[in-house]
Protein backbone atom coordinates (compact mmCIF):
# COMPACT_ATOMS: atom_id res chain seq x y z
CA UNK A 1 0.00 0.00 0.00
CA UNK A 2 1.94 3.02 -1.29
CA UNK A 3 0.89 6.53 -0.26
CA UNK A 4 1.07 9.29 -2.87
CA UNK A 5 2.66 11.67 -0.36
CA UNK A 6 5.95 12.15 1.45
CA UNK A 7 4.99 13.66 4.82
CA UNK A 8 3.74 11.14 7.37
CA UNK A 9 0.86 11.01 9.84
CA UNK A 10 1.05 10.01 13.51
CA UNK A 11 -2.29 9.04 15.06
CA UNK A 12 -2.76 8.81 18.84
CA UNK A 13 -4.60 5.71 20.05
CA UNK A 14 -7.42 5.92 22.58
CA UNK A 15 -11.04 4.93 23.12
CA UNK A 16 -12.03 6.25 19.68
CA UNK A 17 -9.32 4.25 17.91
CA UNK A 18 -9.12 0.94 19.73
CA UNK A 19 -9.27 -2.48 18.14
CA UNK A 20 -7.73 -4.01 15.06
CA UNK A 21 -10.56 -3.04 12.71
CA UNK A 22 -10.42 0.64 13.62
CA UNK A 23 -6.61 0.74 13.42
CA UNK A 24 -6.82 -0.83 9.95
CA UNK A 25 -9.26 1.93 8.97
CA UNK A 26 -6.86 4.58 10.25
CA UNK A 27 -3.90 3.00 8.45
CA UNK A 28 -5.81 2.76 5.19
CA UNK A 29 -6.90 6.38 5.62
CA UNK A 30 -3.23 7.35 5.87
CA UNK A 31 -1.82 6.82 9.39
CA UNK A 32 1.80 5.65 9.39
CA UNK A 33 2.73 5.65 13.09
CA UNK A 34 0.51 5.05 16.12
CA UNK A 35 1.18 6.90 19.37
CA UNK A 36 0.52 5.18 22.70
CA UNK A 37 0.11 7.89 25.35
CA UNK A 38 1.38 6.66 28.72
CA UNK A 39 -0.21 9.64 30.48
CA UNK A 40 -3.46 7.65 30.35
CA UNK A 41 -4.44 4.01 30.75
CA UNK A 42 -2.94 0.90 32.27
CA UNK A 43 -0.22 -1.36 30.94
CA UNK A 44 -2.82 -3.94 29.99
CA UNK A 45 -4.59 -1.32 27.86
CA UNK A 46 -1.33 -0.38 26.14
CA UNK A 47 -0.43 -4.03 25.52
CA UNK A 48 -3.75 -4.55 23.74
CA UNK A 49 -3.24 -1.40 21.68
CA UNK A 50 0.27 -2.39 20.57
CA UNK A 51 -0.86 -5.93 19.73
CA UNK A 52 -3.72 -4.48 17.67
CA UNK A 53 -1.27 -2.34 15.66
CA UNK A 54 0.88 -5.38 14.96
CA UNK A 55 -2.13 -7.35 13.77
CA UNK A 56 -3.35 -4.44 11.65
CA UNK A 57 0.12 -4.20 10.11
CA UNK A 58 -0.29 -7.69 8.67
CA UNK A 59 -3.68 -6.81 7.22
CA UNK A 60 -2.60 -3.55 5.53
CA UNK A 61 0.63 -5.20 4.36
CA UNK A 62 3.09 -2.43 5.19
CA UNK A 63 5.19 -1.59 8.26
CA UNK A 64 3.45 0.51 10.92
CA UNK A 65 5.40 2.26 13.66
CA UNK A 66 4.50 2.41 17.36
CA UNK A 67 5.52 5.46 19.40
CA UNK A 68 5.47 5.19 23.19
CA UNK A 69 5.01 8.68 24.65
CA UNK A 70 6.20 8.82 28.28
CA UNK A 71 4.28 11.09 30.63
CA UNK A 72 7.23 12.85 32.26
CA UNK A 73 6.97 14.84 35.48
CA UNK A 74 3.69 16.69 35.91
CA UNK A 75 3.75 19.74 38.15
CA UNK A 76 0.30 20.16 39.66
CA UNK A 77 -1.44 22.04 42.42
CA UNK A 78 -2.82 20.28 45.48
CA UNK A 79 -6.50 20.26 46.42
CA UNK A 80 -8.88 22.98 47.60
CA UNK A 81 -11.52 22.79 50.30
CA UNK A 82 -14.61 22.49 48.16
CA UNK A 83 -12.52 21.61 45.11
CA UNK A 84 -12.46 25.12 43.65
CA UNK A 85 -11.75 28.78 44.41
CA UNK A 86 -12.30 32.08 42.66
CA UNK A 87 -9.42 34.46 42.09
CA UNK A 88 -9.17 38.02 40.80
CA UNK A 89 -6.40 40.27 39.59
CA UNK A 90 -4.57 42.06 42.38
CA UNK A 91 -5.22 39.56 45.16
CA UNK A 92 -2.39 37.71 46.91
CA UNK A 93 -2.04 33.92 46.88
CA UNK A 94 0.56 31.93 48.77
CA UNK A 95 2.02 28.73 47.34
CA UNK A 96 3.60 26.37 49.88
CA UNK A 97 4.49 22.76 50.65
CA UNK A 98 1.69 22.33 53.20
CA UNK A 99 -0.52 19.40 52.16
CA UNK A 100 -3.66 20.70 53.90
CA UNK A 101 -6.57 21.75 51.69
CA UNK A 102 -6.13 25.12 50.06
CA UNK A 103 -8.43 28.14 50.11
CA UNK A 104 -8.67 31.60 48.59
CA UNK A 105 -5.45 32.68 50.35
CA UNK A 106 -3.10 29.70 49.86
CA UNK A 107 -2.65 26.44 47.99
CA UNK A 108 -0.30 23.53 48.44
CA UNK A 109 2.21 22.74 45.69
CA UNK A 110 3.76 19.32 46.46
CA UNK A 111 6.95 19.94 44.48
CA UNK A 112 10.01 21.27 46.37
CA UNK A 113 11.72 21.66 42.99
CA UNK A 114 9.30 24.46 42.12
CA UNK A 115 10.41 26.57 45.07
CA UNK A 116 14.07 25.81 44.30
CA UNK A 117 13.56 27.32 40.84
CA UNK A 118 11.42 30.33 41.74
CA UNK A 119 12.83 33.85 41.88
CA UNK A 120 11.38 37.24 42.76
CA UNK A 121 9.31 38.64 39.87
CA UNK A 122 9.13 35.23 38.19
CA UNK A 123 5.87 34.34 36.43
CA UNK A 124 3.84 31.31 37.50
CA UNK A 125 1.23 29.98 35.09
CA UNK A 126 -1.58 27.77 36.34
CA UNK A 127 -4.15 25.74 34.39
CA UNK A 128 -2.41 26.08 31.00
CA UNK A 129 -1.93 29.80 31.56
CA UNK A 130 -5.56 30.62 32.40
CA UNK A 131 -4.31 32.02 35.74
CA UNK A 132 -1.10 34.06 35.88
CA UNK A 133 0.77 34.86 39.09
CA UNK A 134 3.82 37.05 39.77
CA UNK A 135 6.21 36.14 42.62
CA UNK A 136 6.58 38.92 45.18
CA UNK A 137 8.62 36.99 47.74
CA UNK A 138 9.80 33.38 47.97
CA UNK A 139 11.82 30.92 50.01
CA UNK A 140 12.71 27.24 50.10
CA UNK A 141 9.16 26.17 50.97
CA UNK A 142 6.87 29.04 49.95
CA UNK A 143 6.15 31.78 47.45
CA UNK A 144 3.95 34.80 48.01
CA UNK A 145 2.42 35.79 44.69
CA UNK A 146 0.08 38.38 43.22
CA UNK A 147 -2.62 37.32 40.78
CA UNK A 148 -2.17 39.16 37.48
CA UNK A 149 -4.95 37.47 35.54
CA UNK A 150 -7.49 34.69 35.92
CA UNK A 151 -10.85 33.91 37.48
CA UNK A 152 -10.84 30.45 39.06
CA UNK A 153 -8.72 27.46 40.08
CA UNK A 154 -9.63 23.86 40.87
CA UNK A 155 -7.87 20.76 42.18
CA UNK A 156 -4.72 19.40 40.53
CA UNK A 157 -4.41 22.01 37.79
CA UNK A 158 -1.05 22.13 36.02
CA UNK A 159 1.75 24.56 36.87
CA UNK A 160 4.35 26.08 34.55
CA UNK A 161 7.35 28.30 35.25
CA UNK A 162 8.19 30.04 31.96
CA UNK A 163 11.82 30.92 31.52
CA UNK A 164 13.02 28.87 34.50
CA UNK A 165 14.87 25.56 34.45
CA UNK A 166 13.32 23.28 37.05
CA UNK A 167 15.76 20.92 38.82
CA UNK A 168 13.67 17.82 38.24
CA UNK A 169 14.57 14.70 36.23
CA UNK A 170 12.70 14.10 32.99
CA UNK A 171 12.34 10.39 33.82
CA UNK A 172 10.12 9.77 36.85
CA UNK A 173 9.67 6.43 38.62
CA UNK A 174 6.47 5.92 36.64
CA UNK A 175 8.30 6.71 33.40
CA UNK A 176 10.96 4.10 34.17
CA UNK A 177 8.31 1.44 34.73
CA UNK A 178 6.47 2.50 31.58
CA UNK A 179 9.71 2.51 29.59
CA UNK A 180 10.64 -1.01 30.68
CA UNK A 181 7.15 -2.19 29.72
CA UNK A 182 7.20 -0.39 26.36
CA UNK A 183 10.59 -1.84 25.42
CA UNK A 184 9.42 -5.32 26.40
CA UNK A 185 6.45 -4.80 24.06
CA UNK A 186 8.83 -3.97 21.20
CA UNK A 187 7.80 -0.37 20.50
CA UNK A 188 9.69 1.39 17.72
CA UNK A 189 10.03 4.86 19.20
CA UNK A 190 10.15 6.27 22.74
CA UNK A 191 9.29 9.95 23.28
CA UNK A 192 10.63 11.71 26.36
CA UNK A 193 8.58 14.55 27.82
CA UNK A 194 9.85 17.56 29.78
CA UNK A 195 13.28 17.54 28.12
CA UNK A 196 15.27 20.51 29.43
CA UNK A 197 18.90 19.50 28.95
CA UNK A 198 21.06 17.05 27.03
CA UNK A 199 21.53 14.93 30.15
CA UNK A 200 17.82 14.02 29.99
CA UNK A 201 18.26 12.41 26.57
CA UNK A 202 21.57 10.83 27.56
CA UNK A 203 19.84 9.03 30.41
CA UNK A 204 17.09 7.75 28.12
CA UNK A 205 19.59 6.55 25.51
CA UNK A 206 21.54 4.70 28.15
CA UNK A 207 18.43 2.78 29.22
CA UNK A 208 17.08 2.12 25.72
CA UNK A 209 20.44 0.93 24.31
CA UNK A 210 19.28 1.00 20.71
CA UNK A 211 16.18 -1.14 21.23
CA UNK A 212 14.01 1.74 19.93
CA UNK A 213 14.50 5.19 18.45
CA UNK A 214 14.63 7.94 21.08
CA UNK A 215 12.63 11.11 20.46
CA UNK A 216 12.90 14.41 22.34
CA UNK A 217 9.68 16.34 22.88
CA UNK A 218 10.61 20.01 22.73
CA UNK A 219 8.02 21.58 24.99
CA UNK A 220 10.14 23.58 27.45
CA UNK A 221 11.89 26.85 26.53
CA UNK A 222 14.94 25.61 28.45
CA UNK A 223 15.37 22.93 25.77
CA UNK A 224 15.80 25.63 23.12
CA UNK A 225 18.90 26.91 24.90
CA UNK A 226 20.49 23.43 24.76
CA UNK A 227 19.06 22.45 21.39
CA UNK A 228 22.29 21.44 19.63
CA UNK A 229 23.36 19.21 22.51
CA UNK A 230 19.90 17.61 22.69
CA UNK A 231 19.85 16.96 18.93
CA UNK A 232 23.21 15.21 19.26
CA UNK A 233 21.58 12.62 21.50
CA UNK A 234 18.23 11.89 19.87
CA UNK A 235 16.96 10.10 16.77
CA UNK A 236 13.98 12.41 16.20
CA UNK A 237 12.21 15.38 17.78
CA UNK A 238 8.66 16.51 18.32
CA UNK A 239 7.57 20.15 18.25
CA UNK A 240 5.14 19.88 21.18
CA UNK A 241 3.31 23.14 20.64
CA UNK A 242 0.82 22.69 23.47
CA UNK A 243 3.24 23.20 26.34
CA UNK A 244 5.43 25.50 24.28
CA UNK A 245 2.36 27.66 23.77
CA UNK A 246 1.83 27.92 27.51
CA UNK A 247 5.35 29.06 28.31
CA UNK A 248 6.05 31.14 25.21
CA UNK A 249 4.17 34.15 23.88
CA UNK A 250 1.76 33.09 21.10
CA UNK A 251 3.69 35.02 18.47
CA UNK A 252 6.87 33.11 19.36
CA UNK A 253 5.50 29.59 18.77
CA UNK A 254 5.43 29.68 14.92
CA UNK A 255 8.97 31.06 14.86
CA UNK A 256 10.21 28.35 17.23
CA UNK A 257 8.43 25.70 15.16
CA UNK A 258 10.26 26.79 12.02
CA UNK A 259 13.57 26.88 13.88
CA UNK A 260 13.09 23.35 15.19
CA UNK A 261 11.99 21.91 11.86
CA UNK A 262 14.96 23.49 10.12
CA UNK A 263 17.43 22.26 12.75
CA UNK A 264 16.10 18.70 12.54
CA UNK A 265 16.10 18.70 8.73
CA UNK A 266 19.72 19.86 8.56
CA UNK A 267 20.74 16.95 10.78
CA UNK A 268 18.57 14.42 8.99
CA UNK A 269 16.44 13.76 12.09
CA UNK A 270 12.72 13.09 11.61
CA UNK A 271 10.64 15.93 13.08
CA UNK A 272 6.97 15.74 14.13
CA UNK A 273 4.77 18.82 14.43
CA UNK A 274 2.15 18.17 17.10
CA UNK A 275 -0.79 19.51 19.10
CA UNK A 276 -4.12 21.01 18.00
CA UNK A 277 -3.53 20.52 14.30
CA UNK A 278 -7.16 19.58 13.61
CA UNK A 279 -8.52 20.22 17.10
CA UNK A 280 -12.04 21.15 15.99
CA UNK A 281 -12.42 17.65 14.50
CA UNK A 282 -12.76 16.23 18.00
CA UNK A 283 -16.43 17.17 17.57
CA UNK A 284 -16.71 18.25 13.91
CA UNK A 285 -16.46 16.17 10.71
CA UNK A 286 -14.48 18.94 9.01
CA UNK A 287 -11.60 21.18 10.17
CA UNK A 288 -11.53 24.93 10.24
CA UNK A 289 -9.77 26.68 7.38
CA UNK A 290 -7.13 27.90 9.82
CA UNK A 291 -6.40 24.30 10.87
CA UNK A 292 -6.07 23.19 7.26
CA UNK A 293 -3.61 26.04 6.73
CA UNK A 294 -1.70 25.01 9.85
CA UNK A 295 -1.21 21.46 8.54
CA UNK A 296 -0.28 22.80 5.12
CA UNK A 297 2.28 25.16 6.67
CA UNK A 298 4.07 22.26 8.35
CA UNK A 299 4.15 20.40 5.02
CA UNK A 300 5.61 23.45 3.25
CA UNK A 301 8.28 23.63 5.98
CA UNK A 302 9.30 20.05 5.17
CA UNK A 303 8.31 18.43 8.48
CA UNK A 304 8.50 14.64 8.40
CA UNK A 305 5.18 14.08 10.15
CA UNK A 306 2.11 15.73 11.60
CA UNK A 307 0.44 14.33 14.70
CA UNK A 308 -3.19 13.92 15.70
CA UNK A 309 -3.83 13.79 19.45
CA UNK A 310 -7.37 14.04 20.81
CA UNK A 311 -8.70 14.03 17.23
CA UNK A 312 -7.91 10.32 16.84
CA UNK A 313 -7.77 9.26 20.51
CA UNK A 314 -11.14 10.46 21.80
CA UNK A 315 -12.67 12.38 18.90
CA UNK A 316 -15.96 11.61 17.23
CA UNK A 317 -14.38 11.47 13.74
CA UNK A 318 -10.96 9.77 14.02
CA UNK A 319 -10.89 8.22 10.55
CA UNK A 320 -12.12 11.43 8.95
CA UNK A 321 -9.38 13.39 10.75
CA UNK A 322 -6.67 11.11 9.35
CA UNK A 323 -8.25 11.17 5.90
CA UNK A 324 -8.47 14.96 5.78
CA UNK A 325 -4.89 15.34 7.01
CA UNK A 326 -3.85 12.92 4.25
CA UNK A 327 -5.74 15.00 1.68
CA UNK A 328 -4.18 18.28 2.85
CA UNK A 329 -0.66 16.83 2.69
CA UNK A 330 -1.27 15.31 -0.73
CA UNK A 331 -2.68 18.56 -2.11
CA UNK A 332 0.24 20.65 -0.84
CA UNK A 333 2.72 18.23 -2.38
CA UNK A 334 1.04 18.76 -5.76
CA UNK A 335 1.60 22.52 -5.54
CA UNK A 336 4.10 23.58 -8.25
CA UNK A 337 5.86 25.75 -5.65
CA UNK A 338 6.34 22.91 -3.18
CA UNK A 339 9.37 21.34 -4.96
CA UNK A 340 11.11 24.71 -4.89
CA UNK A 341 10.78 24.82 -1.11
CA UNK A 342 12.13 21.29 -0.74
CA UNK A 343 15.14 22.19 -2.91
CA UNK A 344 15.75 25.52 -1.20
CA UNK A 345 17.85 24.17 1.63
CA UNK A 346 20.14 21.18 1.32
CA UNK A 347 22.35 20.07 4.21
CA UNK A 348 26.13 20.38 4.17
CA UNK A 349 27.82 17.18 3.06
CA UNK A 350 30.11 16.14 5.90
CA UNK A 351 31.02 12.55 5.02
CA UNK A 352 31.66 10.37 2.00
CA UNK A 353 28.27 8.71 2.46
CA UNK A 354 26.58 12.11 2.53
CA UNK A 355 28.29 13.09 -0.70
CA UNK A 356 27.13 9.86 -2.33
CA UNK A 357 23.56 10.47 -1.16
CA UNK A 358 23.66 14.03 -2.47
CA UNK A 359 24.84 12.67 -5.79
CA UNK A 360 21.93 10.23 -5.80
CA UNK A 361 19.50 13.08 -5.21
CA UNK A 362 20.99 15.09 -8.08
CA UNK A 363 20.92 12.07 -10.39
CA UNK A 364 17.30 11.44 -9.42
CA UNK A 365 16.31 14.84 -10.81
CA UNK A 366 16.41 13.35 -14.31
CA UNK A 367 12.89 12.97 -15.65
CA UNK A 368 13.46 9.30 -16.48
CA UNK A 369 14.11 8.37 -12.84
CA UNK A 370 11.12 6.69 -11.19
CA UNK A 371 12.41 6.08 -7.67
CA UNK A 372 15.39 5.54 -5.43
CA UNK A 373 16.08 2.25 -3.66
CA UNK A 374 18.23 2.16 -0.54
CA UNK A 375 19.48 -1.12 0.89
CA UNK A 376 19.85 -0.46 4.61
CA UNK A 377 20.51 -2.40 7.78
CA UNK A 378 19.98 0.25 10.46
CA UNK A 379 17.99 2.74 8.38
CA UNK A 380 20.78 5.35 8.23
CA UNK A 381 21.11 5.24 4.44
CA UNK A 382 17.37 5.89 4.03
CA UNK A 383 17.53 8.71 6.59
CA UNK A 384 20.38 10.33 4.68
CA UNK A 385 18.33 10.17 1.50
CA UNK A 386 15.29 11.64 3.25
CA UNK A 387 17.42 14.53 4.51
CA UNK A 388 18.03 15.48 0.87
CA UNK A 389 14.25 15.60 0.26
CA UNK A 390 14.32 13.86 -3.18
CA UNK A 391 11.04 14.33 -5.01
CA UNK A 392 10.93 10.72 -6.19
CA UNK A 393 9.82 8.05 -3.71
CA UNK A 394 12.53 6.31 -1.70
CA UNK A 395 12.11 2.57 -1.23
CA UNK A 396 14.11 1.28 1.75
CA UNK A 397 14.81 -2.45 1.65
CA UNK A 398 16.00 -3.96 4.92
CA UNK A 399 16.28 -7.44 6.41
CA UNK A 400 15.06 -6.12 9.78
CA UNK A 401 11.37 -5.52 10.52
CA UNK A 402 12.29 -3.21 13.41
CA UNK A 403 14.19 -0.94 10.99
CA UNK A 404 11.28 -0.88 8.55
CA UNK A 405 8.85 0.05 11.32
CA UNK A 406 11.10 2.82 12.61
CA UNK A 407 11.38 4.29 9.11
CA UNK A 408 7.58 4.64 8.94
CA UNK A 409 8.13 8.06 10.55
CA UNK A 410 10.55 9.28 7.88
CA UNK A 411 9.71 11.72 5.07
CA UNK A 412 9.26 10.10 1.67
CA UNK A 413 10.49 6.62 2.68
CA UNK A 414 8.57 3.43 1.94
CA UNK A 415 10.21 0.61 3.87
CA UNK A 416 9.84 -3.09 3.14
CA UNK A 417 11.46 -6.18 4.62
CA UNK A 418 13.54 -8.38 2.34
CA UNK A 419 15.74 -11.43 2.93
CA UNK A 420 19.31 -10.42 3.67
CA UNK A 421 21.28 -9.93 0.46
CA UNK A 422 25.00 -10.71 0.55
CA UNK A 423 25.66 -10.96 -3.20
CA UNK A 424 26.01 -7.51 -4.83
CA UNK A 425 25.23 -9.03 -8.21
CA UNK A 426 21.57 -9.54 -7.28
CA UNK A 427 21.04 -5.98 -5.97
CA UNK A 428 19.66 -4.57 -9.20
CA UNK A 429 17.27 -7.46 -9.78
CA UNK A 430 15.84 -7.29 -6.25
CA UNK A 431 15.55 -3.49 -6.29
CA UNK A 432 13.84 -3.22 -9.66
CA UNK A 433 11.48 -6.12 -8.98
CA UNK A 434 10.33 -4.53 -5.71
CA UNK A 435 9.96 -1.12 -7.34
CA UNK A 436 7.86 -2.63 -10.13
CA UNK A 437 5.75 -4.81 -7.81
CA UNK A 438 4.92 -1.81 -5.59
CA UNK A 439 4.04 0.38 -8.56
CA UNK A 440 6.94 2.77 -8.01
CA UNK A 441 8.46 2.16 -11.44
CA UNK A 442 6.95 1.41 -14.83
CA UNK A 443 8.69 -1.01 -17.24
CA UNK A 444 12.06 0.30 -18.37
CA UNK A 445 11.96 3.35 -16.08
CA UNK A 446 15.23 4.16 -14.33
CA UNK A 447 15.79 3.12 -10.72
CA UNK A 448 18.67 4.55 -8.67
CA UNK A 449 20.13 2.07 -6.18
CA UNK A 450 22.17 3.04 -3.13
CA UNK A 451 23.91 0.30 -1.17
CA UNK A 452 27.14 -0.57 0.58
CA UNK A 453 29.89 -3.10 0.26
CA UNK A 454 30.40 -5.38 2.02
CA UNK A 455 26.68 -6.10 2.05
CA UNK A 456 25.02 -6.16 5.46
CA UNK A 457 27.57 -3.86 7.12
CA UNK A 458 25.85 -0.90 8.84
CA UNK A 459 26.87 2.57 7.72
CA UNK A 460 28.74 1.46 4.63
CA UNK A 461 26.74 3.07 1.77
CA UNK A 462 29.38 3.44 -0.89
CA UNK A 463 27.90 2.48 -4.27
CA UNK A 464 25.37 4.20 -6.51
CA UNK A 465 23.99 2.11 -9.36
CA UNK A 466 21.52 2.66 -12.18
CA UNK A 467 19.09 -0.03 -13.27
CA UNK A 468 15.79 -0.25 -15.14
CA UNK A 469 12.48 -1.71 -14.08
CA UNK A 470 11.78 -5.03 -15.81
CA UNK A 471 9.27 -5.52 -18.57
CA UNK A 472 6.29 -7.62 -17.46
Amino acid sequence: MIRARRARIVATLGPASSGVARICELARAGADVFRVNFSHGLHADHARAIAAVREAEEQVDRPLGVLADLQGPKLRLGEFAGGRIKVQAGQTLRLDLDDTLGDATRIGVPHPEVFAALRKDAAVLLDDGKVRLRVARCGADFADTVVEAGEALSDHKGLNLPGLAIPIPALTHKDREDLAFALAQGVDWVALSFVQRAADMAELRQIVRGRAGVLAKIEKPAALEALDEILDLCNAIMVARGDLGVELAPEEVPVVQKKLVRAARLRGLPVIVATQMLESMVHSPTPTRAEASDVAGAVYEGADAMMLSAESAVGEFPVEAVSIMDRIITRVERDPRWPELMRAEFPVEDADADALVAAARRAAEAASTACLVAFTTTGQTALRLARERPLQPTLALTPHLATARRLALTWGVEARVTPEILDPEVLARVATNYAADLGLAEPNQRVLILAGLPMGSPGSANILRLAHAPRR
